[in-house]
C-alpha cells in the first residue's frame, strides 16, 4: 500500500516537471497534479486497451508508432476535462505524454525498490 502511494505522489511530481518542461501544459497546484495521475493510470488503465484492440491494423502498419498518438490524445482528454490540469493541443498531449512516461519511469526506478 505505501508502495502505491509513494508511486502515485512520484507520478505527480513527474507530471509538474512536464508542465514545467513543456510548454502548452499547465498544472496549477500540487493537488491538481496529484488528482489528474490518479485519472491518468485509470484512462491508462481502463481506456487505452480498448483502443489499442481497436486501432490494431493502424498500430501495425505504423510497426507501433501509433500508439503514441493513443497515448497523446488520452493525455489531451485528460487535460481537457480535469480543472487545473490543462494540455493546449494533441500534439503537445503526445510530447508531453512522452516526456511523463520517461520521467515518472526514471523517478520509480530511482526511488521504489522492488526487491520484495
Amino acid at each position: 500500500m505505501l508502495r502505491l502511494l509513494i508511486v502515485w505522489v512520484l507520478n505527480a511530481v513527474a507530471l509538474m516537471a512536464v508542465a514545467y518542461l513543456v510548454p502548452g501544459i499547465q498544472v496549477a497546484n500540487f493537488t491538481s497534479a496529484l488528482i489528474a495521475a490518479v485519472v491518468i493510470g485509470l484512462v491508462n488503465m481502463l481506456i487505452k486497451p480498448v483502443l489499442v484492440i481497436l486501432t490494431l491494423p493502424i498500430t501495425l502498419l505504423t510497426l507501433g508508432l501509433f500508439i503514441l498518438v493513443i497515448n497523446g490524445v488520452l493525455f489531451w482528454a485528460v487535460g481537457h476535462y480535469l480543472q487545473g490540469f490543462s494540455v493546449s493541443s494533441i500534439l503537445i498531449g503526445v510530447i508531453g505524454a512522452l516526456v511523463y512516461s520517461v520521467i515518472s519511469g526514471v523517478l520509480s526506478a530511482i526511488v521504489v525498490d522492488d526487491r520484495d
